[in-house]
């Protein structure tokens, strides 16, 4: 039983747990993110990174044809797919934000990027977002970050989306967010980034519209993991291309897709023997019976688990007598 002379020191320390307890919590993800659009190509996208966990399950949201969100600073994530909803029913981004923090009581602490697949943009920021941050906007683009080291972070985006122009949208956003980075990033320091870029029938099959989808949740170095998650995801992005053609027997422009799908694949060999596989395919429905044996040598030669696969294949039986001496 506690002395009477210890019950206020007990008093102090429940006092303090209590208040502990109180200020405990999930962290809020502050961070710097650029959404953007290109017109010409038909993509929207959103590039973010954090020193906050898996901060791609929370800023990045995005809609072919419609727009990107980005949502953070105390994030309130209904503003992703409301804000794609209200894109898509047609209102400009500067519209949609109004509708947005018209009714958010916590509207001081958000931060928010809006831009529509036709080019348009804002980027908000509540007063109550912690220093430093702000944002910048024009045709394409929004970049904006909290708890960074100076505005110099999304002066660097802004000046790496606008110096790239012409270059896949994928790649500009990466580009962006690394130069942001560079230039000093989020003041508390690094542990997760996301890029997110969408295109109409661009998913696998052709049934959804994503064409990259990368996130790097925990990492002492998420910057330079997203950069080797987004070559393996442009190659993907090509082969994805490729093969819808395929199905849909437009075999030259599976043809031209494919071979580039390859080409990008020689630089990282994860990937390089089913890509190699599908370009015999897609080589033998172009009547290029040469070439596809040639593909098909090069993908059992550096995965020979693909040579029974091959041998069952109804597309490759136009090969005849060459399928069974690939084991040879």
């Amino acid at each position: 039983m506690f002395s009477k002379s210890s019950l206020p020191f007990l008093a102090l320390a429940v006092m303090l747990s209590a208040g502990e307890s109180g200020m405990a919590g999930p962290p809020h993800p502050q961070t710097f993110s650029i959404v953007a659009a290109d017109p010409e190509r038909g993509e929207v996208g959103v590039a973010v990174a954090s020193r906050f966990f898996a901060v791609g399950t929370v800023v990045p949201h995005a809609k072919a044809g419609v727009g990107a969100v980005a949502t953070q600073s105390f994030a309130n994530t209904t503003y992703g797919p409301r804000g794609l909803e209200l894109l898509e029913r047609g209102l400009e981004p500067a519209e949609v934000l109004d509708v947005l923090i018209r009714n958010d009581e916590g509207k001081d602490q958000r931060q928010v990027g809006i831009v529509s697949a036709s080019g348009n943009s804002v980027t908000y920021s509540g007063k109550g977002c912690l220093a430093w941050a702000g944002g910048r906007q024009g045709p394409n683009y929004a970049a904006q970050g909290n708890i960074l080291t100076g505005e110099e972070v999304v002066e660097a985006m802004e000046a790496s989306f606008l110096s790239s122009e012409g270059k896949p949208l994928a790649e500009r956003l990466y580009q962006a967010l690394k130069a942001g980075e560079d230039a000093g990033g989020d003041s508390r320091g690094k542990q997760s980034a996301a890029l997110l870029v969408v295109r109409d029938s661009a998913g696998y099959g052709g049934f959804t519209d994503l064409a990259v989808d990368i996130r790097v949740d925990d990492h002492t170095e998420p910057m330079a993991e997203l950069g080797r998650l987004l070559e393996l995801a442009l190659v993907n992005d090509h082969w994805n291309r490729g093969w819808t053609a395929f199905t849909e027997k437009r075999f030259s422009e599976a043809l031209e897709w494919q071979e580039r799908t390859a080409e990008r694949a020689e630089g990282g060999k994860t990937m390089l023997p089913e890509v190699l596989y599908d370009l015999a395919v897609i080589r033998l429905a172009n009547d290029d019976k040469a070439g596809a044996l040639e593909a098909l040598q090069r993908a059992v030669k550096l995965n020979p688990k693909l040579i029974g696969q091959a041998q069952e294949d109804g597309d490759l039986e136009a090969l005849g007598e060459a399928l069974q001496k690939l084991d040879d």
